[in-house]
């Protein structure tokens, strides 16, 4: 667990962080990249065009799993490409990124609609308790808190969550298909009816190809391994983001800096490292300045670490391996209380 961060009042930076963002800004950062964007569009595209290729004709064997693995790396590079359209990084106006974003949101399953809500909570609220989505989830608990409201066979995997963390991401895929019909059904999401006919689309079209084009048995093994693959990638590249870190209560009087410094952390790694996480490894400047494009983001990082340092505040970085232990162990720190209490204790009511 990293360091808590400060309750209560403290001195007014309402300044700080006018004066970092000119400092990037007038570093050139938030100049949009088309060329970045149409190289990342078109390698993503062409990696889940070519699986699809690939499933087509070659054959109908069990080795098509390789090509389910395949088309995972692709749904994930391809929601990563969403994210930065939902942040308006490719384009500088809302409707070319909110077209492009439905567009590759239909091509993967998702509500574009329900995402951008969810995840523009999420960005104004992180690690808030009640107010990010981000750690209301009913299967883990991030704080002793969260534990103490567990009941049932939800308390028993709070208790053992850190062993049942990376298992549970087996399943992230299939939730966010499900989380977004969800609220395309409930309504109160932006272009339901649109968000509607690509989910139907892509849940029919998905499933006439693989079982046209492969055996029954195998076509399931293919859609588990596919939904699988691509749930611990999309779940392992946030998993580190914030998931450690320290938590707010309602109330707290940090500014929008420190807010969103001291409850988001850092991979290092090169550039292949912020390729196979979309630049989610830079998730301090990412949660500072949303809509710079993610190709810039490496620049800013010594930019914000250096203005924090300054200012002593507390900016968390670490490697991928490392970064992984720590999300564990404050998983399994927060779920010692409920398995040191007595056998049968129920949760907070």
């Amino acid at each position: 667990m990293k360091p808590a961060a400060p309750r209560g009042p403290g001195p007014p930076h309402g300044s700080d962080y006018a004066e970092l963002s000119a400092l990037v800004k007038s570093a050139g950062l938030f100049r949009r990249r088309p060329v970045h964007y149409l190289i990342r569009g078109s390698a993503a595209l062409l990696a889940f065009g070519g699986a699809w290729v690939l499933l087509a004709l070659a054959g109908d064997g069990w080795w098509q799993l390789g090509t389910a693995l395949l088309l995972a790396v692709a749904y994930t590079q391809l929601s990563f490409l969403g994210h930065d359209a939902g942040h308006k990084q490719i384009f500088r106006g809302r409707r070319a990124n909110d077209a492009v974003g439905t567009g590759l949101a239909g091509l993967v399953g998702l509500s574009y609609g329900w995402w951008v809500g969810k995840h523009n909570r999420h960005h104004a609220n992180p690690n808030l308790e009640d107010s990010d989505p981000d750690i209301d989830i009913p299967a883990l608990a991030f704080s002793t808190g969260q534990g103490r409201a567990k009941a049932g066979f939800l308390r028993w995997m709070a208790k053992y969550q850190a062993f049942l963390f990376f298992p549970l991401l087996l399943l992230e895929g299939l939730d966010l298909h499900w989380s977004g019909i969800k609220a395309v059904w409930h309504g109160g999401i932006k272009s339901r009816r649109l968000d509607a006919v690509l989910l139907t689309g892509h849940l029919a079209a998905y499933l006439a190809a693989v079982f046209l084009l492969l055996p029954p048995g195998i076509a399931v093994v293919f859609i588990a391994v596919h939904h699988a693959a691509w749930g611990v990638y999309m779940g392992c590249s946030f998993a580190p983001n914030h998931k450690a870190m320290p938590h707010l209560e309602q109330g707290h009087r940090l500014d929008f800096l420190r807010r969103q410094v001291l409850t988001s952390h850092n991979v290092r790694g090169g550039h292949w490292m912020t390729y196979a996480l979309g630049g989610l490894n830079y998730q301090i400047e990412h949660h500072l300045f949303p809509n710079i494009p993610m190709a810039t983001l490496r620049r800013a990082q010594p930019l914000v670490r250096d203005f924090c340092r300054a200012r002593e505040i507390s900016y968390s970085q670490g490697g991928l391996l490392r970064t992984y232990a720590d999300v564990l162990r404050h998983l399994h720190q927060v779920g010692s209380p409920l398995r040191a209490a007595p056998a049968g204790g129920g949760g907070s009511r």
